[in-house]
């Protein structure tokens, strides 16, 4: 008997230790130029990234074009200064190539 009661309080103390990951999701096509803006750049390349990956699906491209990838964001970056409250996804489908 004392050695499940060891066992389980040994259990219950390994499962309290462990951290919770915290949920967070993002309505893509919500997501304004001016949102996007206030990112930090771990988020504005996670997000950039999805974007990235979703309209060559779209697009059925299979090759990612590095000379375009710096072009597309100088491009986006200064359409979304001029119409912030445009959505992030307007402004890439107007602007990427």
């Amino acid at each position: 008997m004392n050695r499940q009661l060891i066992f389980a309080g040994a259990l219950a103390a390994v499962a309290l230790a462990v951290p919770a990951n915290a949920q967070v999701t993002i309505e893509m096509s919500e997501i304004t130029c001016k949102q996007f803006a206030e990112y930090d750049a771990d988020t504005q390349d996670f997000v950039a990234n999805w974007m990235r990956g979703y309209f060559s699906s779209k697009n059925n491209i299979t090759v990612i074009d590095s000379r375009y990838v710096r072009r597309n964001t100088d491009k986006i970056t200064h359409y979304c200064k001029k119409k912030p409250n445009s959505s992030l996804m307007e402004a890439i489908q107007k602007n990427a190539r």
